[in-house]
């Protein structure tokens, strides 16, 4: 419970000194600025680009869909009950990255790093579509493919797919396209997701089975 409850706390608490402009928002500022002080004819803004790419729905989302037909693949061979499962949950994961963060870029409006003031037919910076996106379909695809791996393999596809997240949010900050609360929002929002996934694969399968890792194959 730690992990969900550090993250809905601090989820709650940015997103209350964004709505206020409160002094938490300092943390960006100083951010951006120690940055901007780095990035001068870096050879790490090629790099940065690229990672912050990697938060597009191009791949992301085409990565997600696969890993679900290839983690039903592995269930339905491993003999898992509920092989077909890992099909609608990656479709809905895709569905629900834009439900989470469309709605709180509109009701908070925040402008960007670069202070532009929004165009009526944008939603505002706050929280990062890119990180949402990076950790949902990525952290989705590693949990399923993991629950038919073996411990080992099933550990590198869980680091793998935080690294790609946390890549990603630190690609956004560096290339000066979101503000360092924005990504940290986005990462606690995914780890809630995730947790609560993770939570519900692990419910008891047909018959009394524990469905959680190994235990979802039979």
């Amino acid at each position: 419970m730690v992990v969900p409850l550090v993250a809905a706390v601090v989820l709650l608490a940015v997103s209350w000194q964004v709505a206020v402009d409160g002094p938490l928002l300092g943390v960006d500022r100083t951010v951006r600025r120690a940055v901007l002080g780095a990035r001068p004819n870096s050879l790490l803004d090629p790099l940065g680009h690229a990672l912050s790419d990697l938060g597009s729905s191009l791949p992301a989302i085409p990565v997600l869909l696969a890993a679900g037909v290839l983690a039903a693949r592995w269930w339905r061979r491993a003999g898992a009950v509920r092989w077909w499962l890992p099909l609608p949950v990656a479709a809905l994961t895709a569905g629900l990255i834009p439900l989470l963060v469309v709605p709180a870029k509109t009701a908070f409006a925040r402008p960007g790093p670069l202070g532009d003031p929004l165009l009526p037919d944008q939603f505002g910076w706050y929280p990062s579509g890119h990180t949402a996106t990076a950790s949902l379909s990525y952290g989705v695809a590693a949990l399923l493919l993991a629950r038919a791996a073996r411990p080992g393999p099933g550990r590198w596809l869980t680091a793998g797919a935080a690294l790609l997240a946390v890549g990603v949010g630190a690609g956004l900050v560096w290339s000066d396209f979101h503000w360092l609360l924005d990504v940290v929002a986005s990462w606690c929002l995914a780890a809630l997701v995730l947790w609560a996934l993770d939570r519900w694969l692990a419910r008891p399968g047909a018959g009394g089975r524990q469905a959680s890792g190994s235990s979802l194959l039979r």
